[in-house]
């Protein structure tokens, strides 16, 4: 197949890239070529920002795809434009949306791809819920051959998965372990969640492509392991050979003394008892079983973080935030008692 991914370098799509590229797939690459580097030299590359339409349309001219995979649109003029310059050119387009999406307050906390789209606490999720609106109305009025698939927590070897960190990224979380100082958990660490590693996702999303039975369909991929959010950092520290010193915080608490977007990350997201049914896409991709086990893939991260100094970036800001929220939390203790 000819497939071109608009992006191919992130925490998701990388694996899907370097997967493609070893199958021996036609596999291009449209972005401004930041990091492709650290990818297989059988991939062939078009350098051009997408947002810049003119450019991105001139680097495109004359070509046609099997199929094409979004990785970066997050608004629907976003999409809009990918009609324009794809509508016509491509057996399938691929649109990577968000399991933050779906509503996390449902009658089930059984997801299916039934359930409601809803989530009033992140404009990050409300955008994709438009993308997907605009793109269902597309395959249903224009024919355009559409493929929705909804992620939740994928990480990668590049950034352990955390439910509260900063800016900066999970590093400082790492680091504070690794220091034997505590470690804010959202709530009481009790509520379900699922991690899913990049190379198990890529496996589903593979046999997505070309697939006739995903056309105009929406498919969630994610682990089918399920875990608390103790079992999550427990994990972790297991494997940094530490303690971990567990500081329990309300999710409502965080997002209320904070300037990070956690009224959405968490109320609208991870602070919500889930458990992903796959059901759809195994009848879609058979042989799609996620292998991965949490602990498996994220002592794979681990140990490349701690072997890259390019991903220990430091967050000071956050770091004093932390022990800010602790000690204020120690004192309204003592003051009650």
């Amino acid at each position: 197949m000819k497939i071109l991914i608009i992006g191919g370098t992130g925490t998701i799509s990388t694996a899907i890239s370097r997967s493609l590229a070893d199958s021996g797939q036609e596999l291009y690459l449209l972005n401004r070529g930041n990091a492709n580097n650290t990818l297989p030299s059988n991939i062939q590359y078009i350098k051009a920002d997408i947002n810049d339409e003119q450019a991105a349309s001139e680097s495109l001219r004359g070509m046609e795809f099997d199929v094409v995979c979004d990785f970066i649109g997050f608004v629907k003029p976003q999409l809009e434009r990918d009609f324009r310059l794809f509508g016509g050119k491509t057996k399938q387009f691929v649109y990577i949306s968000s399991a933050s999406a779906y509503n996390k307050l449902p009658s089930d906390y059984i997801i299916t791809e039934g359930t409601s789209l809803a989530n009033p606490f992140f404009e990050y999720s409300r955008n994709k819920i438009q993308c997907e609106e605009y793109l269902m109305k597309l395959y249903r009025d224009e024919g355009f051959p559409v493929t929705i698939v909804r992620p939740s927590h994928t990480y990668s070897e590049t950034a352990v998965p955390m439910g509260v960190h900063g800016r900066m990224g999970s590093w400082q979380v790492v680091k504070r372990m690794l220091d034997g100082k505590p470690v804010i958990i959202h709530g009481d660490g009790t509520s379900l969640w699922t991690m899913t590693d990049s190379r198990d996702f890529a496996e589903g999303f593979i046999g997505l492509l070309g697939n006739p039975h995903a056309i105009g369909e929406v498919f969630q991929i994610t682990s089918d392991e399920t875990l608390t959010w103790n079992q999550i950092y427990q994990t972790i520290a297991r494997c940094l050979g530490v303690e971990l010193k567990p500081y329990y915080v309300s999710s409502e608490f965080l997002a209320a003394v904070s300037n990070y977007d956690y009224a959405g990350s968490l109320i609208g997201d991870k602070a919500n008892s889930v458990v992903f049914d796959n059901s759809k896409l195994k009848r879609a991709v058979p042989d799609f079983r996620p292998k991965i086990r949490f602990e498996q893939g994220v002592r794979n991260t681990l140990h490349y973080v701690l072997s890259h100094k390019e991903c220990q970036i430091e967050d000071e800001e956050f770091d004093k935030w932390c022990d800010k929220v602790i000690a204020a939390l120690e004192n309204a203790k003592k003051e009650i008692l």
